[in-house]
């Protein structure tokens, strides 16, 4: 059979195209052909010698690429670079670079990005409010490497209800993200964690399909790019210093070395083992810029609760203290947040993970008098127990001036 860029899929043809890209290189893609075209073009006795399929798949590998399964057409693409033996000393710095202290857990990342494509990974954030940190020459590293599989989002294109465009691919890279609403971030979160999607086309019915795709997200907004809560556990988040020295051609040094960088990803053993569905723990990955990014994230009558607990163990010198959902509503009051006992109880619990006391029990309550005074005094109820440790671990804006 000679070698034809045509395929017949069910009963349509298609061609494989190489359209030209503004950076010069090309991304293969099928486009869907006429079969009397082909005839004209060709000769009719050509139709024969193309390849026939029963449908599409798509099932990733990079180590073990096959094109056909059990007669389905595989719509993932094939890496063109192979790992080979070499320096790749830019990669790994530049990996160091943009993962610092979390450099082996970095390359572990990458690692199970060429050699377990199906593996459920975190959504990685990359966030600065700085310019030439790397973060884009970042994502344009990976879509060199792993080429048509990895594509670019815009918050729009992502909030669309169309997306048979990314629906098969491994990284979906969403740059100067913003995500302000709310249903983005559930849409992120499932996502991030499911292995079945629906996908989408202008025109064309739903159907499922089986998804795979990784989530990198970068923003020069580092306090508030996405609403997440204190129990979030799917996000990555590293905030990236700037170059010492900018080097206008890393990116044509890392992509020399993407086959001795795979090489290397290859053959070195993962510092991390299989311990969750995303593979890293919540521990591994929690970094001050994801709790920076929590912290903001907590709403004003939370806030004030914290404050005015670290200001009564200010002023009596304590390292906790008790309170009833009722206690604080007076000196919420005073602060002109509206709140009461229902919401501060559901904080408590829900946002702060305290328990109350299981019966009622006598506890030192504070009270703030009309002259804004503070005093304790007795008395008795389900209290929860704050301490002051929790609060400066939590709200960092409040540490200053209650260290």
């Amino acid at each position: 059979m000679s070698e034809t860029p045509y395929i017949r899929v069910g009963t349509s043809y298609f061609k494989t195209v190489k359209a030209p890209t503004i950076a010069g290189h090309f991304n293969e893609i099928l486009v869907s052909w006429n079969a009397e075209t082909i005839r004209q073009d060709h000769g009719k006795d050509h139709i024969a010698d193309i390849p026939k399929y029963d449908g599409f798949t798509c099932i990733p590998s990079h180590t073990n690429f096959k094109k056909q399964h059990l007669n389905f057409y595989n719509m993932y693409n094939m890496l063109s670079n192979s790992p080979k033996a070499g320096e790749c000393e830019v990669s790994k710095e530049f990996v160091k670079h943009i993962f610092g202290e979390h450099y082996e857990l970095g390359l572990d990342y990458l690692a199970l990005l060429f050699l377990k494509p199906t593996q459920i990974l975190p959504i990685l954030c990359l966030v600065s409010t700085k310019r030439s940190t790397g973060k884009s020459t970042f994502l344009k590293w990976l879509k060199q490497i792993f080429e048509n599989n990895a594509t670019y989002l815009t918050n729009d294109s992502f909030g669309s209800q169309f997306n048979a465009d990314w629906a098969n691919m491994l990284l979906i890279m969403i740059d100067e993200v913003l995500f302000n609403k709310e249903e983005l971030t559930e849409r992120i979160k499932y996502l991030s964690t499911t292995n079945i999607n629906k996908v989408e086309a202008k025109g064309k019915d739903k159907r499922e399909i089986e998804f795979f795709g990784k989530f990198i997200l970068c923003s020069n907004n580092e306090n508030s790019f996405i609403k997440i809560d204190s129990n979030e556990t799917r996000f990555w988040v590293l905030k990236i210093p700037t170059f010492k020295n900018e080097e206008i051609d890393m990116l044509v040094k890392l992509k020399k070395e993407i086959p001795a960088f795979l090489f290397f990803l290859q053959h070195r053993n993962l510092s991390t083992k299989n311990n969750t569905r995303m593979w890293f723990t919540p521990n591994q990955i929690k970094t001050p810029a994801l709790r920076k990014l929590m912290q903001n994230n907590r709403n004003r009558i939370e806030k004030e609760i914290a404050s005015i607990c670290l200001m009564v163990m200010e002023k009596f010198d304590l390292e906790e203290v008790n309170l009833c959902s009722g206690d604080i509503l007076p000196a919420l009051s005073k602060s002109r947040v509206n709140s009461d006992q229902t919401h501060i109880r559901q904080i408590l619990k829900k946002e702060w993970k305290l328990s109350n006391k299981e019966n009622s029990n006598s506890y030192e309550k504070f009270c703030f008098l009309s002259d804004g005074e503070i005093i304790m005094t007795s008395s008795k109820g389900r209290y929860f127990t704050i301490k002051k440790g929790f609060l400066l671990e939590n709200f960092d804006d409040l540490m200053t001036n209650y260290d």
